[in-house]
């Protein structure tokens, strides 16, 4: 019997099952339910709240307490609304998503697909990761990194959906190293994001809007290791539902000779286009979790205060 099939997986194939529902709701009630769900989200989930405002403060120290609180909803409603989409990501008609597509600069990843070379393509974990990376794969081939999911059902559901779309339905697991060379060696692209804290084992302190930010050098490594062009590519989601997908021409002059410079040369990449679409960014992440000895951690709950003299 299939694992996945226990009654204590009920409550995720029942969720499952409405997302897929969901895929039926034309994309105008698609962006209203996502925004109301993510009002609901914004007000039940204290943690993942708190987390949000705590990168704004450092991150966009100039806005004050009522611009950072709409800013902070904002992001919950782009979240629930990217949850939608994948969603449609998973199970939609290629056809009909192809329809939201607005690519810019395809002709990059083109050009290095005919010479035969290696592309990673650098991008960052925005609420339309999901849905931007399966409209980038019908547009050219190539391969994504995975991370497993906590939920077995959607780690089943998302690895089959990924496989699906990419070339020979190759997944590569984070971490799998070896992988990752040989598809950037045979000439893959390869979908890449660097912008989380996986601790400062592998990698710098780089600054991220201004913040010391523990940074994966990894990029640069992979990028010498293979000979691959850096291609940095970001998706947006438009006031209208539509979905651009906006590839640059691969850096010059990368991997440079110090790997500190490179990974703060791509967090300043990263963060002109988080401007660009703040909302859409995902804050409720750690990025800071790590920190240079003696600063102080920005999730930390403040001392509760009570007691008696």
């Amino acid at each position: 019997m299939d694992p996945l099939l226990h009654p204590r997986h009920w409550p995720a194939w029942a969720a499952a099952g409405l997302l897929r529902a969901s895929v039926a709701l034309p994309q105008p009630a698609r962006l209203s339910l996502g925004r109301a769900l993510g009002r609901l989200a914004w007000r039940v989930a204290d943690e993942r709240r708190r987390v949000a405002e705590a990168n704004l403060r450092l991150c966009l120290p100039e806005l004050d307490g009522g611009a950072r609180r709409i800013l902070v909803r904002r992001h919950f409603e782009a979240a629930a609304t990217g949850v939608l989409e994948a969603a449609l990501a998973w199970w939609g008609d290629p056809r009909r998503l192809l329809a939201l597509a607005e690519p810019e600069g395809l002709e990059h990843l083109e050009r290095l697909h005919r010479q035969g070379r290696g592309a990673l393509v650098l991008t960052a974990h925005f609420t339309t990761l999901e849905i931007a990376a399966h409209l980038l794969s019908l547009l050219h081939p190539g391969r994504a990194v995975y991370r497993p999911l906590r939920s077995p059902v959607f780690d089943r559901i998302m690895r089959a959906a990924r496989a699906r779309r990419v070339e020979n339905g190759q997944v590569i697991e984070r971490g799998d190293v070896r992988a990752l060379l040989r598809a950037l060696r045979e000439g893959a692209a390869v979908w890449y994001a660097p912008d989380q804290d996986h601790g400062i084992h592998h990698g710098v302190f780089a600054p991220f809007f201004g913040v010391p930010a523990a940074t994966v050098t990894a990029t640069s490594r992979l990028a010498r290791a293979t000979g691959a062009a850096v291609v940095p590519y970001h998706p947006e989601r438009t006031p209208e539902g539509r979905y651009r997908l906006l590839i640059e021409p691969p850096l010059e002059g990368f991997p440079g000779p110090d790997p500190a410079a490179d990974a703060a040369r791509i967090n300043a990449l990263i963060e002109g286009w988080v401007r660009r679409v703040p909302e859409q960014y995902l804050w409720t992440h750690r990025r800071f979790k790590t920190r240079p000895e003696g600063m102080p951690d920005p999730y930390a709950r403040p001392a509760a205060s009570g007691g008696r003299e």
